[in-house]
């Protein structure tokens, strides 16, 4: 079987417009503040990775103080020391854990990038959808309004009754309530995307819709493959790999708490005034010194530590585990999606042409008498979800395709920019 995408079959590279998928996006870029929230964090983990490293570079402290004896005789004292370890598997392994964390909070960046294009589709395209609905719903009401207008017409000229037109008021009147709930989902559609571009309602332009006219672009069906691309892609499993490893190098840590420590320390002092002694006047002595640390005791610390740091692997191992497999049910999910995506769309077109037929005949059907306004109201009303179906499945189409790529993490700008291309030009 052949999975096939809805795309059109374009030879020249749309011009960049203000109000398309891929402008949208620049914007959201920049003052998306969940985007900015995970570069925030992946900043301040990097900082953290430096400063474990610290612990196994050159220390080198001064300090200085002045002392008074209780005959009066007063000096100064400047000791420097610099010390450099040598050995200790504790801070190296701190050091190797922190770095793993920090590539995991950069792969979860590239998940936030990704997740924040799927955002700015979808709410393109609700955006789009509410539009959509809202023109149908008023195209809707407008056909009942008229058909309340006609129906008047005939009752006052005595071709109907009166109850003719009091059925067509009450759909015109219930086209309303539809038409006001369009409007309110338009209103919240607008402030979805102003959450993500931050951008006031007044200043967004007119958004581009998609063509109708569209060709099909086959695509790998495969769902296997789509699954062991995301096992492989993903940049949330990515990031969840690199934890389990990160608790891993924590346990070799806190086992490595039982290990001696070696360092290399130098140590200077010098002494000045009246209360030096004369041998140390003017003298300035320095140790270097090879000090070798053993732990003995430290009251079951050591061991709790490594405790802690093997439960805390096996529910990072665990928490992997959950993501692969809510992954690979995502790919499946989405993958399934954009397979049915072709199909619904042509059953929508169909059903929109067999509405548009119905309606015409039963509007023949009216004016000879073999049709009743019941009967040319449920018509219209057919005409108007099947046109809102259609234009709601193509939306579909397309955000399936985006989340199965997001899922199998592949979800760049180069997909964002082949969704665009989908737009019409205005």
């Amino acid at each position: 079987m052949r999975i096939s995408l809805i795309v059109l079959a374009l030879l020249t590279a749309t011009t960049a417009r203000a109000d398309d998928l891929l402008q949208v996006w620049a914007q959201a870029r920049a003052a998306d503040p969940l985007l900015r929230q995970a570069a925030a964090l992946t900043g301040a983990q990097d900082a953290s990775a430096r400063e474990a490293r610290a612990a196994l570079l050159p220390q080198w402290r001064l300090q200085s103080s002045e002392l008074r004896e209780t005959g009066g005789a007063r000096w100064n004292a400047t000791t420097s020391s610099i010390s450099q370890t040598l050995f200790d598997l504790a801070a190296l392994r701190e050091w190797d854990a922190s770095r793993s964390l920090a590539s995991a909070q950069g792969a979860r960046l590239i998940a936030a990038e990704q997740s924040a294009r799927e955002r700015v589709a979808q709410a393109y395209f609700g955006l789009l959808s509410a539009e959509a609905q809202l023109a149908t719903a008023r195209a809707n009401e407008d056909a009942f309004d008229r058909q309340v207008r006609e129906a008047e017409t005939r009752f006052q000229s005595g071709l109907s009754a009166q109850v003719e037109a009091d059925q067509s008021r009450a759909y015109r009147e219930l086209a309303r309530t539809t038409t006001l709930a369009a409007e309110a989902q338009l209103a919240d559609a607008r402030e979805a995307l102003v959450q993500l571009t931050g951008a006031a309602v007044p200043a967004m332009q007119p958004l581009q819709p998609l063509r109708t006219t569209l060709a099909a672009l086959t695509l790998p069906d495969d769902a296997d493959a789509w699954s062991a691309r995301a096992l492989q892609a993903n940049p949330e499993l990515q990031a969840l790999q690199l934890e389990v490893r990160a608790s891993e190098q924590r346990v070799s840590s806190a086992r490595s708490g039982h290990l001696p420590t070696l360092s290399l320390g130098v140590d200077t002092q010098r002494q000045r005034g009246g209360g030096v002694p004369l041998s140390d006047a003017g003298r300035t002595p320095t140790q270097v010194a090879l000090r070798l640390t053993v732990p003995l005791f430290a009251g079951g610390a050591t061991s709790a530590a490594a405790d802690r740091a093997g439960f805390q692997r096996e529910a990072a191992r665990e928490q992997l585990e959950a993501g692969r497999r809510a992954v690979l049910r995502e790919v499946r999910a989405r993958h399934l999606a954009v397979g049915q995506g072709e199909a619904q769309l042509r059953a929508t077109a169909a059903a929109v042409a067999a509405a548009q037929r119905a309606l015409d005949a039963t509007r023949t059907g009216l004016t000879l008498g073999t049709r009743s306004t019941t009967d040319l109201l449920l018509a219209i009303q057919t005409l108007a979800g099947a046109q809102n179906a259609q234009t709601q499945a193509r939306h579909r189409h397309v955000l399936a395709l985006l989340a199965l790529h997001l899922a199998a993490g592949s979800l760049g700008d180069t997909e964002l920019a082949t969704v665009n291309a989908l737009l019409e030009t205005r």
